[in-house]
């Protein structure tokens, strides 16, 4: 596999300080080259140091970040309102690194993209996380790379994780939902039932605030007002305390 690095100025969204661990992050566009393909990303990790682990970003929706270089030399992609997205400057410290790309449940392009990772970071775990509509990847995916990464988190999961049986799976799956989540396609109570029934991790949430569509980013669904606080629950359960 190739390696093509193309850095980019920092956006303002990531060139201010990382508001908990007063670190410096540095966004970047990185492209892996495979044999039959390639697959474009956004990296936003530590400008300081070397993180422990590195997060694949899945967000929901049609799932298609598009990462790219505009005509002016700037980097352009989508669904900056999502909520893995919006959060990055919450996940990303010297331990933790992101990684954005559209979503897919192809294990060949999952490998292309976890291969140039683990030549940019070879001491780092890495963990797949997606949200709503991003989890129908992240649960097709889950037995194709048992071996390839530490772990899988599905948030605000679709229904239908209500049968996706973690016991099979040889590493780490989690499930992160709110109890008022109101999106009709993704089901506390499955989220609930498929942890309950499979023995899967799993971390219920409250409080917040809803603002229109609850299938949208800025809703109990997006956890929306608590972004903070669920973010930390997922960073506590990679860090294993």
């Amino acid at each position: 596999m190739k390696l093509r690095r193309r850095m980019i100025a920092l956006t303002a969204l990531f060139a201010s300080m990382n508001l908990q661990a007063g670190e410096p992050t540095v966004e970047t566009l990185e492209t892996a080259i495979c044999k039959d393909q390639s697959v474009s990303y956004v990296l936003n990790r530590s400008r300081t140091s070397e993180p422990s682990f590195v997060l694949i970003l899945f967000p929901g929706g049609d799932g298609i970040v598009n990462p790219h270089l505009d005509k002016k030399g700037r980097l352009a992609y989508r669904k900056k309102t999502n909520f893995l997205l919006r959060t990055r400057s919450l996940i990303v410290d010297k331990a933790f690194a992101t990684a954005v790309t559209d979503s897919s449940s192809d294990p060949v392009r999952f490998r292309c993209l976890t291969s140039h990772l683990k030549t940019i970071f070879p001491r780092a775990d890495l963990y797949l996380i997606g949200t709503s509509r991003g989890t129908f990847d992240t649960m097709r995916l889950a037995p194709e790379i048992q071996d390839d990464i530490k772990g899988v988190i599905h948030t605000s999961s679709l229904s239908s994780i209500v049968n996706f049986d973690t016991r099979k799976l040889k590493n780490r799956q989690l499930i992160v939902h709110h109890r008022e989540d109101a999106c009709s396609a993704t089901s506390f109570a499955a989220a609930q039932s498929s942890a309950k029934r499979y023995g899967t991790d799993f971390i219920a949430v409250d409080g917040g605030m809803l603002d229109g569509n609850p299938c949208q980013p800025f809703s109990h669904h997006g956890y929306a007002g608590i972004e903070e606080m669920v973010v930390e629950h997922i960073k506590a359960w990679i860090r294993r305390e």
